[in-house]
């Protein structure tokens, strides 16, 4: 069936972020994210281990790993950067000075419950400082494969696995649709490809219509 790939999620994600805002983004698939911002418009992008306005990854073989985001990957600095204290960091995203935190999920419930941690072999072993952006930050925002690699729905009338935050997430970017969240799932923008009783087949809770559902068009990336 027709899919975005990560990369056009991740693009469909960063049309939405606003000039100036700072932005929080999740270990691994919501770092690409920052790839995408806007023409004429620049995010000022967080990172929980201490640096603020971070660029760009530097090309293969020029970084510096004193120089790393909470993924320890090697960034950038834009004029104006800042470093800071592990613990002044997160003084910003509990005090609410974050304008958007954007994470990947596991599980999203239709109340925006969040679940992107587990236990087990495979599981990821704690839940990190999501557990703080995510009612810390101004928006939350989660950009995720619509079901799991064995087709099972990842948005569902209730998480299973451990829970992230409570009522915290209210949009979400998968690789089929674009969905609100207001104590219910708000289908915003769906693939032209995908019918609405296709999407729903591959949702666990209802998906609700508030208006005109627009088609979901993304560039390739």
């Amino acid at each position: 069936m027709l899919k975005l790939s990560n990369a056009q999620i991740a693009w469909r994600a960063a049309q939405d972020i606003a000039d100036g805002a700072y932005v929080n983004l999740g270990i691994g698939f919501p770092e690409m994210v920052a790839k995408f911002q806007p023409p004429g418009r620049e995010a000022i992008f967080h990172t929980e281990n201490g640096i603020l306005n971070f660029g760009e990854s530097p090309e293969p073989g020029e970084e510096d790993w004193d120089l790393i985001n909470a993924g320890k990957k090697a960034v950038t600095l834009k004029p104006g950067a800042s470093f800071f204290h592990h613990a002044d960091s997160f003084a910003m995203v509990r005090g609410g000075h974050l304008d958007v935190a954007i994470l990947g999920a596991y599980q999203v419930s239709e109340s925006g419950d969040l679940a992107n941690w587990s236990t087990g072999p495979k599981g990821v072993p704690a839940v990190g400082g999501a557990m703080d952006l995510v009612h810390g930050a101004k928006r939350v925002a989660v950009i995720t494969e619509h079901v799991t690699k064995d087709g099972k729905p990842k948005l569902l009338d209730r998480c299973t696995l451990p829970l992230t935050g409570v009522a915290c997430v209210t949009r979400v970017y998968t690789s089929h649709a674009v969905i609100d969240i207001a104590g219910r799932f708000i289908l915003r923008e769906k693939l032209a490809g995908v019918s609405l009783e296709e999407l729903q087949n591959m949702t666990g809770a209802k998906l609700h219509l508030d208006g005109p559902v627009l088609d979901l068009n993304v560039p390739e990336v």
